[in-house]
């Protein structure tokens, strides 16, 4: 009688006291505050160097990355150019304005606009893309552009990175770019425009924000586009040496 009373008081026990303690867990889990996105924010540039070529041109060439906002949603300013230190102009000079979102685990989708401003005639292009790491470790950044004139093109930049020791990494980068239809007064021609390969040996300095690297450049360029350059008096290939240094902040 002892055992079977002792029984029943455990499971009267347990009848009054599991709704309370499931009450009060709901209550705990309700009242702590939910978790905000993080922001954060930051400067980098993947290039930033000077380039000397095999027909003694000299360049000043950047890539560069501000960037605000959470995991889920940020707003970047991307910008690149090319500046001749003889002619004292920019050959090229590009900043993209474009917010970014994941789309899946490995890759984001951005869009927004480009603006194009060198020397020669101005462009404003609407930009839409993706970036994001592919299989075997390879960084794809791709996009389609459409122009103020109508016309489109699309850019596939591919970098993959080999780690030689903790500190000591070779990078190949590979650019490429395809134009939809003729832009001659920028000098673009239909097909594929340009190419431009990289190699670049750094060394990470200082919490690896600061590496500077030295490597070799190869820019050629295609059909219709190579004969505009050939003829305004250019040239659509060139080979260039380059020294520079990447940045984090």
């Amino acid at each position: 009688m002892n055992r079977l009373s002792l029984t029943s008081l455990a499971t009267l026990t347990g009848l009054f006291l599991s709704p309370a303690t499931v009450t009060a867990q709901s209550m705990i889990e309700d009242t702590t505050p939910r978790k905000q996105a993080l922001t954060t924010w930051g400067v980098q540039f993947e290039e930033f160097e000077y380039r000397y070529s095999d027909a003694d041109e000299e360049l000043v060439v950047w890539n560069g990355d501000l960037f605000y906002g959470t995991d889920e949603l940020k707003a970047r300013w991307l910008t690149t150019g090319e500046y001749a230190i003889n002619e004292q102009a920019y050959e090229t000079l590009e900043n993209q304005f474009v917010a970014q979102t994941p789309i899946s685990r490995f890759f984001d989708a951005r869009a927004g606009i480009r603006i194009d401003t060198p020397e020669g005639q101005d462009r404003t292009y609407a930009v839409l893309g993706i970036a994001g790491l592919a299989p075997q470790w390879f960084e794809i950044d791709g996009s389609l552009y459409i122009s103020d004139e109508g016309d489109a093109s699309a850019e596939v930049d591919a970098e993959y990175e080999l780690l030689l020791t903790n500190y000591w990494i070779l990078s190949a980068t590979l650019d490429g770019t395809i134009a939809f239809s003729d832009d001659r007064e920028i000098g673009v021609g239909t097909g594929l425009v340009s190419t431009e390969t990289g190699l670049r040996a750094s060394y990470d300095l200082i919490d690896r924000t600061i590496s500077p690297y030295v490597g070799v450049v190869h820019e050629r360029q295609y059909g219709n586009t190579a004969d505009l350059t050939e003829a305004g008096g250019g040239d659509p290939e060139n080979w260039f040496a380059v020294i520079g240094m990447r940045m984090v902040f």
